[in-house]
C-alpha cells in the first residue's frame, strides 16, 4: 500500500512495506472545494482517469444527486457537493478550525482490482473504525469516497456530525490500519503482518522537497539517524555518545526534568546549516530517528553492556596500531559466531536473549559499516539499518535480563570503532569474513522472528541477510581482479514497495 496520487521511488535501503492495504491520513485542513476540485480533476500530471464518486455518508441511492455534473468545460462542478459536506460545520456547536479529514488508501501492486463497490465497502469501513462515522449512526459526520484511479481511493469527510457535535478524532492512523489487516483477509489481499511500530520514521514530503531545494545530498534526518547510531554503538556512557556526536560536528541539545532540573530525561540532535525560516535550527529527538535510540533505550543498551562485560575484557578499548587492525575484526568475528551460535539454540519464547544478542549485534554491524564506509555510508550502512529493524523489539516492550554474550559483543563494537577506516588488504579481508558471520546472526534471526510471527522483522532480517552475503561476495570477487567493483543489487522481494512505516 503506497499513500498518494502515484507510485514513490523505491530508495535503497529503506524498510520493506508494513501490508498491502495501508491507509494514509493526511494533515487535516479547510478547504473542501479545492480538496474536491483536485481530486475530481485531472491531477498534476493528468493522472487521474474517470474520477467519480463511488461512496458517501447517505449511501448508495443519493450518490447519482451527489456526483459533480459536469461543466461545458468538461470539470466538475463540486460547489454543491463542497457545501453539503460543510452544512454541518456551519450549523455546528463548536467547530473545530482545521475540519477537514482526508485519507488515501491504496492497495499492492500484486492485488486484482477491485471493483467500485469493494472499494465503497472499504471506505466505509475505514470511517467507522477511526469512529468519525460508526455503523448506524445517522447523525454521524459527512463524508465522501472518491475514485480516479485503479489502485486507490480518496476519503473526504468534514468533523462535525449532522447532530451539532465535534468529531475529536484521535490515535486514526492505527485504527485505521487495524481494520486494513482485516479488510486484507476479507477482500484476500497481500498480507505481510500487523503493524508491529518497529520501523523507523520516514523523511515526509517536505523534508525531501526542502533537501531538493537546498541541493543537499542526503535528507538531515537520515544523516542524523546514521550519526546517532554509529555514535551510540561506539559509546560507553551517555556522556561519550554525546561527546561522539559533537566530534561527528553534530548538534546536541539535552531536555532536563521540569521536576529535578539536573535530570538529563532526553536529547536532540541537528546539523549546524540546517535551519527553519527564521534561523532557528532544526531539532530531532532520538524517537523521532528511530524508535531505539530515545535516551532511556540507549541507556538501557548501554547498562546492559556494563553488566555482562566478563571480568578482564576490554570496557574501554583504546584505538588499535594500524598492524593490528585486522586482529580486532577477527575477534569480533569469533564474538559475532558465538552470538549466532546462541541465537541459533534459542527458543522463540526466550525474547529477553534475543532481543538483547539481536541489538549488540546490531551494534557491532553499525560500527563495521562505519570503518568499512566512512561517514557518507553505502550499501553496507544500508545492510545494518535494514537489519537494525529486525532487531528493534516490539513498542513499549521492556528488556528485563540481557544474555551474558552481550557484553562481548557491545565491546567488539567498541572495538572497531576505534579502529578507524580500513586501510590495507588485511583489514578489509578480516570485514569480509565478519560480514559474512554477521549474515548468519541475520539468518538465525529470520527464524526466530518468523516463529515469534513478527513478520516485518523476519523479513527485514531475511533482507539483511542476503544483502550482507551479496556485499561480500561482490567484494571478495573484486578483490581477486575477476571484475570491476559494482554496488550490489537489491534483492528482489514481493513486497518491495515502499510504505510508510508505522
Amino acid at each position: 500500500m503506497r499513500t498518494g496520487d502515484r507510485p514513490p521511488r523505491r530508495r535503497r535501503g529503506r524498510d520493506p512495506p508494513e501490508a498491502a492495504l495501508i491507509p494514509a491520513i493526511h494533515p487535516r485542513g479547510t478547504n473542501v472545494s479545492g480538496l474536491l476540485r483536485y481530486l475530481f480533476g485531472p491531477g498534476k500530471n493528468e493522472e487521474h482517469v474517470n474520477p467519480r464518486l463511488i461512496a458517501a455518508w447517505s449511501g448508495p441511492d443519493q450518490l447519482s444527486s451527489l456526483t459533480p455534473p459536469l461543466r461545458p468545460s468538461g470539470r466538475h462542478d463540486v460547489r454543491n457537493l463542497a457545501r453539503l459536506l460543510e452544512q454541518p460545520v456551519r450549523a455546528g456547536k463548536n467547530p473545530p478550525q482545521k475540519f477537514v479529514w482526508h485519507a488515501s488508501v491504496r492497495n499492492h501492486i500484486t492485488d486484482r482490482i477491485l471493483s467500485d463497490s469493494q472499494w465503497a465497502h472499504i471506505a466505509a469501513e475505514m470511517v467507522a473504525a477511526v469512529g468519525i462515522a460508526p455503523h448506524g449512526d445517522p447523525d454521524a459526520v459527512r463524508w465522501v469516497a472518491v475514485r480516479h484511479a485503479h489502485d486507490h481511493i480518496h476519503i473526504v469527510a468534514t468533523l462535525v456530525r449532522q447532530d451539532g457535535d465535534t468529531v475529536w478524532a484521535w490515535n486514526e492512523r492505527l485504527k485505521a490500519q487495524t481494520a486494513a489487516r482485516d479488510l486484507e483477509q476479507r477482500y484476500g489481499l497481500h498480507q505481510v503482518g500487523p503493524v508491529d511500530r518497529t520501523s523507523h520514521r520516514r523523511p515526509t514530503a517536505a523534508e525531501q522537497n526542502k533537501t531538493r531545494r537546498q541541493g543537499r545530498p542526503e535528507i538531515p534526518r537520515d544523516r542524523l539517524r546514521r550519526e546517532v547510531r554509529a555514535a551510540a554503538a561506539a559509546a560507553t556512557d551517555e556522556n561519550d555518545f554525546t561527546n561522539r556526536l559533537q566530534a561527528a560536528g553534530v548538534l546536541v541539545r539535552l531536555r532536563h526534568s521540569t521536576i529535578r532540573p539536573d535530570e538529563v530525561t532526553g536529547y536532540a540532535v541537528g546539523l549546524p546549516d540546517h535551519r527553519t525560516s527564521s534561523g532557528d535550527t532544526v531539532w530531532y529527538g532520538g524517537g523521532r530517528l528511530a524508535p531505539d535510540l530515545t535516551l532511556p533505550k540507549l541507556r538501557r543498551r548501554w547498562d546492559s553492556a556494563l553488566t555482562t562485560t566478563p571480568s578482564g575484557s576490554m570496557r574501554h578499548p583504546g584505538r588499535p596500531q594500524v598492524q593490528h587492525r585486522a586482529n580486532a575484526f577477527r575477534q569480533a568475528t569469533a564474538a559475532v559466531g558465538a552470538g549466532a551460535r546462541h541465537l541459533g539454540e534459542a527458543r522463540p519464547t526466550d525474547e529477553d536473549d534475543i532481543a538483547s544478542l539481536a541489538e549488540a549485534a546490531a551494534d557491532v554491524l553499525a560500527a563495521t559499516a562505519r570503518a568499512s564506509e566512512g561517514r557518507h555510508g553505502g550499501p553496507l550502512t544500508e545492510a545494518s539499518e535494514t537489519f537494525d529493524r529486525a532487531a528493534r523489539e516490539p513498542h513499549q516492550r521492556r528488556l528485563r535480563r540481557p544474555h551474558l554474550a552481550v557484553g562481548q559483543l557491545r565491546s567488539m563494537a567498541r572495538l572497531i570503532s576505534a579502529v578507524g577506516r580500513l586501510s590495507r588488504a588485511d583489514d578489509t579481508t578480516a570485514a569480509l569474513q565478519l560480514v559474512l558471520r554477521m549474515s548468519m546472526i541475520a539468518d538465525n534471526l529470520a527464524t526466530l522472528r518468523e516463529a515469534q510471527e513478527r513478520l516485518h522483522q523476519a523479513q527485514a532480517a531475511h533482507h539483511a541477510a542476503e544483502r550482507l552475503r551479496s556485499i561480500a561476495a561482490y567484494a571478495s570477487v573484486d578483490r581477486a581482479g575477476v571484475r570491476p567493483a559494482a554496488v550490489p543489487p537489491q534483492p528482489k522481494s514481493g513486497t518491495s514497495r515502499a510504505a510508510r512505516s508505522q
